[in-house]
C-alpha cells in the first residue's frame, strides 16, 4: 500500500480548497450584459469556459490526477475573475471569490 507524502496531503488539500471555492463562485457569479448583445455572448463564452475546466478538474481529480486537476480548478477561477474584472460578469461585490475591479 503506498503512503501519502507531504506534498500529496497538501496537494490534495489545495485540490479541495480550489474545488469548494471555484464552485462557490460558479454558483454566486451572473451575466450583467443584456441578452442579445455582443456583451452577453462574451459573457457566455467566459462561464461556458469556467465550466468546462471545473467539470475536467473534477474528472482528474476523480483520476487522481491532482497536479491536472489543479490546474484545470485555476483555469476555471481565472476565467470567473477575469469576466469580473472586466465587469462583464457579476461577482455580486464578494472580494472574497472574486479578484473585483
Amino acid at each position: 500500500m503506498a503512503t501519502i507524502t507531504g506534498f500529496e496531503k497538501e496537494l490534495s488539500e489545495k485540490v479541495r480548497k480550489y474545488r469548494l471555492l471555484t464552485g462557490a463562485a460558479l454558483k454566486k457569479i451572473s451575466i450583467r450584459a443584456d441578452k442579445g448583445t455582443r456583451e452577453f455572448e462574451i459573457a457566455e463564452d467566459f462561464l461556458e469556459m469556467a465550466n468546462n475546466y471545473f467539470n475536467d478538474a473534477r474528472h482528474f481529480e476523480k483520476e487522481g490526477k491532482l497536479l491536472v486537476a489543479l490546474a484545470a480548478f485555476s483555469y476555471a477561477h481565472a476565467w470567473l475573475d477575469a469576466g469580473v474584472r472586466s465587469k462583464i460578469l457579476d461577482g455580486k461585490n464578494d472580494s472574497a471569490l472574486f479578484t473585483l475591479p
